[in-house]
């Protein structure tokens, strides 16, 4: 059975019809609700967090996070038609058309964590001949962790086609700078067999993640930077900026709320 990835690119292969049918599954479903499930089990996070959905679909995760902790998410997805069922479906989330491997178009800081269900693999993929998967990967990492608070945490389930996707994946993250490793639930299951990559943006304390009864794979765990300095939120937000700017992105103007938690609206 081909994968989805390597079938057609995924504005292309979650089409109108498909994108209706993955929906209405409830074997599509169970296993979406399943696995974010996992994925905020992991994590371990307070309620009323500030959740980035990346490829959000049409939904399914994001009425997850909002009925477990009454999270307030937003969702982007590259799929117009996963997205249009999304609004027919009238979710909570809000929700933006966008390429993950152009990277995430959101102010520093903005999120408390971040969730991923069954779509990183596909940055892996080159669906065009100016598509390169390593630069996708370092886009999407590096504007991930420039989107987190400092000290956010970030969860994705993906489906690796072998252990050279496994570890571009890991050194991308490695190297925009999280810190954290791979989890294995059911490992020696070939059919239930489910990785999630198991992330945080600077230094946390090993308590704040539930790895509890699972196993990781410490060969391919990341690790924080040694002498990392203690720096404010407000530091770690500005530090991220400059970061940017050197890059070529374009980011908000400096201010005296520069650094100010926000409390989401309910």
């Amino acid at each position: 059975m081909s994968r989805p990835e390597t079938s057609a690119p995924p504005e292309v292969f979650y089409s109108d019809v498909e994108s209706k049918k993955y929906t209405s599954s409830s074997r599509i479903q169970h296993i979406q609700a399943t696995m974010t499930l996992r994925a905020l089990d992991l994590l371990a996070l307070p309620p009323h967090q500030h959740i980035l959905d990346i490829g959000c679909g049409s939904g399914l995760s994001g009425e997850i996070l909002s009925q477990e902790g009454g999270h307030v998410w937003t969702g982007m997805d590259i799929s117009p038609s996963m997205l249009a069922v999304a609004l027919d479906r009238e979710v909570e989330g809000d929700l933006l058309l966008a390429d993950m491997g152009n990277g995430v178009p959101f102010r520093a800081g903005t999120f408390d964590a971040v969730i991923s269900i069954s779509a990183i693999q596909w940055l892996c993929n080159a669906d065009s001949s100016n598509a390169d998967p390593k630069k996708r990967l370092a886009r999407f990492f590096d504007s991930l962790y420039a989107g987190l608070r400092r000290g956010g945490k970030v969860a994705c389930q993906f489906y690796p086609r072998d252990n050279r996707q496994t570890e571009s994946i890991l050194s991308a993250a490695k190297a925009a700078g999280f810190s954290g490793g791979l989890v294995i639930d059911d490992e020696e299951s070939k059919k239930n067999k489910k990785y999630y990559l198991i992330l945080t943006a600077g230094n946390v304390n090993s308590g704040d993640i539930n790895l509890d009864g699972v196993k990781i794979d410490k060969a391919a765990t990341t690790r924080p930077k040694k002498g990392q300095k203690e720096e404010s939120r407000k530091e770690y937000i500005l530090r991220k900026k400059e970061l940017m700017r050197k890059r070529g992105r374009l980011v908000a103007l400096d201010s005296q709320f520069t650094g100010r938690k926000r409390k989401p609206k309910f």
